[in-house]
C-alpha cells in the first residue's frame, strides 16, 4: 500500500478537501461549464527534490475520480525550473477545484525534502546522520517525516511512545526530587520496555559522561559549543551514540559533524523549510 493510500493520509486529504471546498468553489461554479474538458501540467519552478506526487494525484482523484493523471517525475527525483512533474486531463472545473490542495501538499513536502537534501549534502563523506525532530506541522507528521527520508535524512522519534528521551524539563523535575542523572536513567530502565532506547539531553561534557556511565544509549548535546562537543566525543569514546542538537544551521552543520558526533537533529528541516515553487498551468 502506497503512502498516499494509507487511511491516515486519506483522512488528511479528505480534511483538506473539506477545508477548501466545504462551501463550494463559487468562482469556478459561476464561470466554468461543468462539461468543459481540458489538460493541465504541474510544473517545477525551482530546483529541488520532488515529494508528494502520489499524494497530489490522490487529491485530484478524490475531487473527481474521472480525472486522468500521468506522473512523469516520481518522488525523490531532482527537478529544475520548467520540468513537468505530471499531466492531468479531464473536467476543467475539477482540476481547478483540486489545484491548490494538491499543490499545497506537493510544495510543502518537496520543500522539506529539498532542505533535508541540502544538509545531507553539506556533511557528505562524514560518518554522521542528519535526523529530524517532532517539530512538525500538527497532523502532517507522517507525510513530513516521509519527506525527510526521501531527502536523505533519518527519522528521530515518530511520537512520544517511540523512545525514551529525558529532556531538560524532565531532569529539572526529577533533580528537584534529589535524583542524579544516574538514578534517573536507572529508573527509566526499570520502568520502561527493554526494547526502548534511552536518550538523555545534557548541557556539558561532564553531564554527558555521567549519562553514558549511567547506561544511556544516546547522549544529546543540546546547544553546546564545538569544543565541548569534541570533548564529549573524546570522553565518551563509543560508550553511547552522541547526538548534536539546537540551533544548527546549514552554514554550521559540517563543523558540527567534524566533531565526531553520530547524529545531528535539526528541527528546521520541518518547521522552517521553504515550500518548493511548483505551479499548475492549463494547457
Amino acid at each position: 500500500m502506497g503512502l498516499s493510500n494509507t487511511p491516515q493520509v486519506e483522512q488528511l486529504i479528505d480534511q483538506a478537501l473539506a477545508e477548501d471546498l466545504g462551501q463550494g468553489d463559487v468562482t469556478t461554479e459561476a464561470l466554468i461549464p461543468k462539461t468543459q474538458q481540458g489538460r493541465a501540467s504541474i510544473i517545477a519552478k525551482a530546483r529541488g527534490i520532488i515529494v508528494g506526487v502520489e499524494v497530489a494525484k490522490q487529491v485530484f482523484l478524490k475531487a473527481d475520480p474521472e480525472l486522468k493523471l500521468a506522473i512523469l517525475i516520481e518522488d525523490g527525483a531532482e527537478v529544475k525550473p520548467g520540468d513537468i512533474v505530471a499531466k492531468i486531463e479531464g473536467r476543467v472545473a475539477s482540476i481547478l477545484k483540486a489545484e491548490r490542495i494538491a499543490l499545497n501538499f506537493l510544495q510543502r513536502l518537496s520543500g522539506i525534502a529539498s532542505e533535508t537534501g541540502h544538509y545531507v549534502q553539506a556533511v557528505k563523506g562524514l560518518p554522521v546522520q542528519i535526523t529530524d525532530t517532532r517539530k512538525t506541522t500538527p497532523g502532517l507528521r507522517t507525510l513530513e517525516k516521509y519527506a525527510v527520508r526521501v531527502g536523505g535524512g533519518k527519522n528521530h522519534r515518530m511520537h512520544l511512545g517511540d523512545g525514551i528521551l529525558i529532556k531538560d524539563n524532565h531532569l529539572a523535575a526529577l533533580c528537584h526530587q534529589g535524583l542524579s542523572i544516574k538514578e534517573i536513567v536507572t529508573k527509566a530502565r526499570q520502568k520502561a520496555s527493554p526494547k526502548l532506547k534511552i536518550e538523555v539531553e545534557v548541557k556539558t561534557p561532564q553531564e554527558a559522561v555521567e549519562a553514558a556511565e549511567a547506561g544511556a544509549d544516546i547522549i544529546m548535546l543540546d546547544n553546546i559549543g564545538l569544543e565541548d562537543m569534541r570533548q564529549a566525543v573524546q570522553l565518551i569514546r563509543g560508550r553511547a551514540l552522541i547526538e548534536a542538537s539546537g540551533g544548527i544551521t546549514l552554514d554550521r552543520v559540517r563543523a558540527v559533524a567534524e566533531t565526531g558526533v553520530d547524529l545531528i537533529s535539526i528541527g528546521a528541516l520541518t518547521h522552517s523549510a521553504k515550500a518548493l515553487d511548483i505551479s499548475l498551468e492549463l494547457d
